[in-house]
């Protein structure tokens, strides 16, 4: 047979001239996916949230229950809670983002620092576990004089500080991985899913363990370090990064001449400490030259406070009203699975629209809640309601806005300029959770003002968003933004 006739008699074989249509495919940086390669990328992100949910769920309201059993005063209750890890991720998150954004290894940018702080967190989590029975030794046998007290905060503050580091060391580099596996187009929609999985995690942690927590303190916190540690270790190893682009030159302007032992002479090479000089100078224009960005970070610092008064004093508002733990609970149960009932459509809602928005839309309803709060929420019944109700509007801005960093800051330097955000709200932080709490100290225990200072603030970030939305629509608005660089 003739090639002619070999090419005609496939030409008429079954199926032939049929056009298969490419398969449909989404890219990350180099990262390319098809749709099962996508699905099995998001269980694996999705399982890490769990985990990483799971501890950031538990171990905050464990450590408010146990630091108010204890009985300290609101004001260092604040400090330890708030002030203390702010101080912490203003010193350790611009380090930490900037190695991971400029780190090139076999294993990716991101995923060496998770591996090397996840260890460490746990390590934080099962030594809280084990303060009440360590804090007892330790009186005993070196500190009879001291109080109770004063040795178990000291004891939990060394376990919390390791927990702490690695939490705020972790944080932006998580985000950091998501934005550079994840497509961009669908990273709302990711977000909402994320929320979805922290949402089931805090149904399940409040409504079925919270109220054990007094009777099963150690139990409950080991379990959870331990399922966190192995959980999210193995979450790392199981998913790959992309090439990036090269690194961009030193931020150095001289060099310091060093010697080198057998040399004869000098190596021209940069000082520590000058290299280390330039480069948080180069941070520092990078991030805080630009009007523009001052404007973001303002409005998410601000933001953030809003809810900051009421997350911190939830537990002690509570009790001081005779809400048990165990209520509590249910109360957060109950507001977590609204949310969880909303966090795919507000994640499709903040593709759509726009995260910014939506954040400003969620604050606007915010405004209402604190107004309620601040004043009807002095008996049991009215502070569960307004409670629930700071819950899910919270949680529909938290939905709302996850993906609103990956959408305004630039995608090369996102952890850089995540961390300037964070330093930013730590700044705020380290002030505002001492401060409120000795206005509930100095007013003999109205947690009420926790509301009032939440309306406030709101108030302050609805108007800067305001101004940021008006300069994010002269840089493009939804269709069109470029993050200035």
């Amino acid at each position: 047979m003739s090639q002619g006739d070999q090419q005609n008699g496939d030409a008429s074989a079954p199926g032939a001239g049929v056009v298969v249509p490419p398969q449909k495919t989404w890219k990350a940086g180099t990262l390319t996916y098809t749709a099962g390669a996508l699905v099995v990328l998001f269980c694996w992100l999705l399982f890490g949230d769990f985990a990483w949910s799971m501890r950031e769920r538990s171990v905050g309201p464990i450590a408010h229950w146990y630091l108010n059993h204890l009985k300290i005063p609101n004001f260092y209750f604040a400090l330890l809670l708030g002030t203390f890890p702010s101080l912490m991720g203003v010193i350790i998150s611009p380090v930490i983002s900037v190695k991971s954004d400029r780190h090139r290894g076999r294993w990716g940018r991101r995923i060496p620092f998770l591996l090397v702080t996840t260890p460490i967190a746990t390590f934080g989590m099962i030594g809280i576990a084990f303060t009440p029975m360590l804090s007892h030794w330790a009186r005993t046998r070196f500190f009879p004089e001291q109080s109770e007290m004063i040795v178990s905060v000291v004891c939990f503050g060394l376990f919390w500080t390791a927990f702490e580091f690695a939490t705020i060391a972790a944080h932006p580099v998580f985000n950091g991985l998501v934005n550079d596996v994840v497509p961009r187009p669908l990273l709302g929609r990711f977000y909402g899913l994320f929320r979805a999985v922290s949402l089931i995690d805090g149904v399940i942690f409040n409504y079925w363990i919270m109220g054990k927590v007094p009777d099963h303190f150690l139990l409950i916190l080991c379990t959870i370090g331990v399922f966190y540690g192995c959980s999210f270790i193995l979450v790392c190893l199981k998913i790959k990064e992309g090439s990036y682009p090269p690194l961009p030159p030193p931020a150095m302007a001289k060099k310091k001449t060093v010697a080198t032992p057998g040399d004869g002479g000098g190596v021209e090479r940069p000082g520590a400490a000058l290299r280390f000089f330039y480069e948080a100078k180069r941070y520092c224009r990078e991030c805080f030259m630009n009007p523009y960005y001052l404007l973001v970070f303002l409005f998410l610092k601000v933001a953030m406070m809003s809810f900051g008064p009421i997350n911190t004093f939830a537990i002690p508002y509570a009790r001081s009203l005779g809400v048990s733990m165990d209520t509590y609970g249910k109360c957060l149960s109950l507001s977590f699975t609204i949310s969880l009932c909303l966090a795919w459509f507000l994640g499709w809602a903040a593709d759509f629209f726009h995260p910014l928005r939506m954040a400003l839309g969620s604050l606007l309803c915010y405004v209402g809640v604190t107004v309620f709060g601040a004043l009807y929420a002095t008996t049991p019944g009215a502070f569960v309601t307004a409670y629930v109700a700071h819950c899910i509007i919270s949680g529909c801005y938290y939905t709302s806005a996850a993906s609103l960093a990956q959408r305004l800051f630039p995608h090369t330097r996102f952890a850089q300029f995540s961390s300037a955000a964070g330093i930013c709200t730590a700044a705020a932080n380290m002030t505002l959770g001492p401060l409120v709490g000795l206005l509930i100290d100095q007013t003999g225990g109205v947690f009420r003002y926790t509301f009032i200072v939440a309306s406030g603030i709101t108030g302050t970030a609805l108007v800067t968003g305001f101004f940021v939305h008006r300069k994010f629509m002269k840089l493009g608005g939804p269709k069109s933004y470029v993050a200035p660089e």
